[in-house]
């Protein structure tokens, strides 16, 4: 079995990027992906907040050509699902319900998944009035009615941030106070178009082929009402995919790793790239920049293997 220079865990921008970086600087470089490339990247419809593409780029074309820079040099991509990892040796073991692959470092680009809302016809609903990214998609909805489900810092940004292109926004938050720290409350009140709905949930998505609105039902009074909405933007967190890491990496209590802006993790010569770290902001611009960091980093322990 051949040992690779890195082995990258997921094919995100994130992990596509550390695949350019480290080919092009003639490491033998493995990408294991399980689905497709770009990650969550691949179901934004149009992506406009990425350097480079004057008229946007959908997310799907955007990931492909992310795998096709990479792979120019000469990173391959092996599709398979990592049932278990070995990472404590110096050769590190990743195991795939594809086989088993050996490397001196690996990096762990994963990625995180927004939480659902769990109701019925949400995945059928997705962009197609259901959305887990405002700044990804809030671009459709100028001028348009919109909502926001969630209470944090994450929904009251989100809620701001759409108020300034919809003309209507509802926030619709399940406990009576948001969670959203004070320096989000002041401008809050002050966004003359953002109707917040407290006590709340979104029981029920209204519409057939595209959303139209959302059931709600009060959890105090456990009274039901109808708003119209052209979208809905479910912002109540995000799971980072961290859970074969358990017990391997240390990980913060949300289960991000814990990984400083050199992406070195608790464990040599394994670093932790994109959505799946520590970080302040989750984009695709802040992944990228990730990957090549990385590559820095693990060519600095390579020297020294």
């Amino acid at each position: 079995m051949s040992v690779y220079d890195i082995i990258i865990i997921g094919g995100g921008p994130a992990g596509y990027t550390a695949a350019l970086y480290a080919a092009r600087a003639g490491f033998n470089t493995l990408v294991i992906e399980r689905m497709s490339a770009g990650g969550q990247l691949a179901l934004t419809d149009v992506v406009d907040n990425y350097p480079g593409f004057d008229e946007g780029i959908d997310g799907f074309t955007l990931g492909m050509k992310m795998q096709s820079s990479a792979e120019r040099f000469g990173a391959v991509t092996e599709y398979a699902e990592v049932t278990a990892l070995d990472l404590k040796g110096k050769i590190k073991k990743v195991i795939t319900d594809f086989g088993e692959f050996e490397a001196k470092t690996v990096i762990i680009a994963t990625g995180a998944n927004p939480r659902e809302l769990n109701l019925p016809r949400e995945k059928e609903l997705l962009g197609k009035g259901v959305h887990y990214c405002a700044h990804c998609d809030g671009r459709f909805y100028r001028d348009k009615i919109v909502a926001v489900v969630g209470g944090g810092n994450s929904a009251v940004s989100d809620a701001l941030y759409l108020s300034r292109l919809a003309k209507k926004v509802y926030l619709i938050h399940r406990r009576d106070t948001l969670r959203a720290t004070k320096i989000y409350h002041e401008p809050l009140k002050t966004a003359e178009n953002i109707e917040f709905i407290p006590d709340s949930i979104v029981a029920e998505f209204l519409g057939e082929q595209r959303v139209s609105g959302a059931k709600l039902k009060n959890l105090k009074s456990g009274e039901e009402t109808e708003i119209s909405s052209d979208g809905i933007f479910v912002s109540i967190g995000r799971e980072p995919a961290t859970g074969l890491l358990n017990n391997i990496l240390d990980l913060d209590e949300y289960g991000y790793i814990i990984a400083d802006e050199t992406t070195k993790t608790s464990i040599e010569g394994v670093f932790a790239v994109g959505d799946v770290r520590q970080k302040a902001l989750r984009q695709i611009v802040t992944a990228v920049s990730d990957g090549a960091t990385a590559v820095h980093f693990a060519e600095e322990y390579l020297s020294n293997f």
